[in-house]
């Protein structure tokens, strides 16, 4: 019972022994001063070692239950209150690519199965398309057509709203690809995208014809690719700010993330250290914040201070983006499954 609070001082250390959950104990014992100084208003003393009788029990009762709450309980800056992650599928080899319309659908690849998947804001889940090159990575352009870095033959894909399929990249230099992987539209319709090298069991070529994994922009006219940035040990995860000022690259081996100013011509420039953690796909927030995935997804402000950690409870998770018609639902893809979390903030796309 709450009467029989009793809080013994030794040295520097108060130590609360009461008949209450643990919480509520350690709240109490980190805030036996600010307990302590509102002994006139409640009419209970706690001091030097004697015990206090708690005359007004109830009301102290409840003045401790609320603190005891929020402070075992923090209100998140970016999830929703009482928000729980949701398994909306379980039912694929390997998820990937997420990536959202101007309606708010999130589609996403199966890539072992060669599938591109789509979840409507209703929150059913579909077939969109099959026979996909091998697409990962997915990015919608500012004309409403998917892009995707399509695996199979190393390419950069773009598929209309009829599901008619253009190459838009086959090569550099004559040269095949890596392997393309993740990508981001800027403002002006130019596309980046990493190209690391991952020996897929269905490739008939074992080896690089590009030695450098690099990150490539194709201009917002579909002619010209260079490359954007090198000296990667293996880029995977990429995005920018809305305002394309920004790029983010992943480093996922060499476990770091890169940002670099966008020039006016596409070029990057100012390479900056922006974390000492690599992802594979990533996404932000309006606010600014970086969202990183691997163990779990791990959530940057603008200034790289880690501000959240979302545990996923799956060997890997691979990517993550904003859908639902308020973009304020996390959508996020893992091993065999897709996730999904209500959010505070809402997402670019």
């Amino acid at each position: 019972m709450i009467e029989n609070l009793i809080v013994e001082r030794s040295e520097t250390v108060c130590h609360g022994i009461v008949l209450v959950p643990d919480a509520l104990t350690e709240f109490i014992i980190l805030h036996a001063k600010t307990i302590t100084s509102m002994k006139d208003r409640f009419n209970y003393t706690i001091q030097n070692g004697e015990s206090g009788r708690l005359k007004d029990s109830l009301l102290f009762l409840i003045l401790l239950l609320g603190f005891s709450f929020s402070y075992a309980q923090p209100k998140s800056k970016i999830i929703a209150n009482g928000a729980k992650l949701n398994q909306a599928s379980a039912a694929y080899s390997f998820t990937e690519g997420p990536a959202v319309d101007k309606k708010g659908n999130v589609y996403f690849t199966d890539q072992p199965n060669d599938r591109i998947m789509k979840w409507s804001t209703d929150g059913s889940l579909s077939v969109y398309l099959e026979g996909t090159g091998r697409s990962n990575g997915l990015y919608f352009d500012h004309d409403g057509d998917l892009l995707s870095c399509a695996d199979l033959d190393n390419q950069l894909w773009e598929i209309d709203e009829n599901k008619q399929v253009r190459v838009l990249v086959e090569n550099f230099e004559g040269k095949k690809l890596n392997g393309p992987n993740d990508l981001w539209v800027d403002p002006q319709g130019g596309i980046y995208f990493t190209d690391p090298f991952y020996k897929r069991k269905y490739w008939t070529r074992t080896e690089k014809e590009i030695e450098k994994e690099n990150v490539y922009y194709l201009s917002p006219d579909r002619k010209k690719l260079t490359v954007a940035a090198t000296d990667f040990v293996r880029p995977n995860g990429i995005v920018g700010t809305p305002d394309g000022k920004k790029l983010y690259v992943a480093d996922i081996n060499d476990k770091k993330t890169y940002s670099f100013t966008i020039n006016a011509d596409g070029t990057l420039s100012n390479r900056k250290l922006f974390t000492e953690m690599g992802s594979d796909g990533m996404t932000i927030d309006r606010k600014g914040n970086l969202y990183l995935t691997g163990r779990g997804v791990t959530v940057f402000n603008s200034r790289g201070e880690k501000i959240e950690h979302i545990k996923v409870d799956e060997n890997w998770t691979a990517n993550v983006c904003f859908g639902g018609k308020k973009r304020k639902t996390l959508f996020i893809t893992a091993m065999k499954s897709v996730y999904t979390l209500k959010m505070r903030v809402k997402g670019i796309k």
